[in-house]
């Protein structure tokens, strides 16, 4: 009779768990907060990064409404998109509502994005750029933008094309730059490696989803996303490397243990 009470609590433990991961943790978006910089009293500039949306019928465009009310909730100065909008265009892609959606995002300073490897695949690459651009957002395919800060200060904000199915160029990249503060958006995490001695500050990226289901003694690694995993990693150079677990899913439509996150850095340039 013990063994039998075991069996089924264990049973009903794995069903907890399952139903959890897949109905649950997938809904819950966490914001978190960062400070970067000397706090010298004046907060120079808000900016809050969005990864790895993954839009499908298991993540519609009614959680995208969800992010944006609480992206908008943070009153940013800048929105930073990392990459796969979608999870597969031509099954699920539905573009109106997706645009309206990310139109009502609001960042003074503008709003930038980068290719990720979904958008380049699934048929997503013949309407991504169009939906950017519809909702307001600026494209950085090896290009970036200086933008001026309300106190008289500058960060130039580059974006690398994607470094699995695009052209990444870094000098290409950086070739305008003007700034003495650099944000650079990437993908793909593990192409750090090859950017920190471009005098950098701030790379962020997403793509590795941390994990996305993340078990004991068990970590799924994504392709350019094996080194560099989740969170904050210091690299040479006095360059910060940024790795957002993403908001969506993919391949399975499940989270354990790696909730959607909204990362929210305020910077002291």
């Amino acid at each position: 009779m013990k063994k039998r009470y075991v069996f089924y609590c264990v049973i009903f433990v794995f069903i907890g768990i399952a139903l959890y991961a897949f109905f649950i943790e997938p809904k819950r978006i966490v914001t978190h907060h960062y400070t970067l910089g000397n706090n010298d009293g004046q907060k120079t500039v808000k900016v809050v990064q969005l990864s790895d949306i993954h839009i499908q019928e298991k993540y519609p465009v009614a959680q995208l409404e969800k992010i944006v009310t609480k992206v908008n909730n943070e009153q940013p100065d800048i929105i930073l998109f990392t990459g796969d909008l979608f999870d597969h265009y031509a099954k699920y892609g539905p573009i109106d509502e997706v645009i309206a959606a990310l139109s009502r995002l609001s960042a003074p300073l503008g709003k930038y994005a980068v290719w990720g490897n979904h958008d380049y695949g699934g048929g997503a690459t013949r309407v991504y750029p169009d939906i950017l651009a519809a909702a307001d957002f600026q494209l950085l395919e090896n290009s970036g933008a200086n933008v001026s800060l309300p106190d008289g200060k500058s960060v130039y904000i580059g974006g690398l094309d994607d470094s699995l199915l695009g052209n990444s160029s870094i000098d290409e990249t950086l070739a305008a730059r003007q700034s003495d503060y650099t944000i650079l958006l990437s993908h793909e995490p593990d192409k750090a490696d090859e950017l920190i001695d471009h005098d950098i500050q701030l790379i962020v990226s997403g793509h590795s989803h941390g994990g996305q289901v993340k078990l004991p003694f068990v970590t799924i690694k994504n392709v350019l996303a094996e080194k560099y995993f989740e969170g904050f990693y210091t690299l040479a150079n006095d360059t910060t490397l940024y790795v957002n677990t993403g908001l969506g899913t993919t391949k399975i439509p499940a989270r354990f243990r790696v909730p959607p996150e909204i990362a929210v850095f305020d910077l002291y340039i």
